[in-house]
């Protein structure tokens, strides 16, 4: 049998789902031998690989480096996920967006800074001027909300897909 190709992403969020995720426990020892995680926070993989039958993006879009890997994510992936609260509405790193980015960063890098005040430009990509939820910039095949969404939930949507089904989760999961 054929292992589903499998990329997970995390963008502007907590690393919460990636936790739910993970707290399918003894599942994962079921989908293991089915899945081939070519791509994720816990994978080596540096470059976003072709042919992805699956990716699972948590996180709302935040600076232009989200932008990029999100597009590319949308291009080389079969289904793309929508893990999360912050990936399906933005939710907590969309508070920013009524605060000018000037203003945020002059807080936290010259304002909250004990040592060296200086608002760092090389190496760190620029912030979008709002948090913006998957949706907005690409085609999502599935939005899974939840804060983050249960572990129970995760498996589901997991098996379904690798299943070949889109999961129906009416009764799975809700917002928050």
């Amino acid at each position: 049998m054929k292992k589903a190709r499998v990329a997970t992403m995390w963008l502007d969020a907590c690393s919460g789902c990636h936790m739910s995720f993970l707290d399918i426990d003894e599942a994962l020892l079921d989908v293991a031998p089915k899945i081939d995680l070519v791509y994720g926070p816990l994978v080596d993989a540096q470059e976003f690989p072709d042919d992805v039958d699956v990716c699972i993006i948590e996180g709302a879009i935040g600076n232009q480096d989200d932008v990029e890997r999100v597009k590319r994510a949308r291009e080389r992936s079969r289904i793309l996920v929508a893990l999360g609260d912050c990936a399906t509405t933005g939710n907590v790193p969309s508070m920013r967006n009524p605060i000018p980015v000037k203003t945020i960063l002059e807080r936290v890098y010259i304002e909250g800074a004990e040592g060296q005040k200086v608002i760092p430009t090389q190496g760190v990509p620029a912030l979008m001027r709002h948090a913006r939820p998957l949706h907005e910039l690409v085609k999502i095949d599935l939005h899974v909300p939840g804060c983050p969404p249960p572990a129970p939930a995760i498996l589901y949507v997991v098996s379904e897909l690798l299943a070949g089904r889109i999961p129906d989760l009416k009764s799975k999961v809700r917002f928050g």
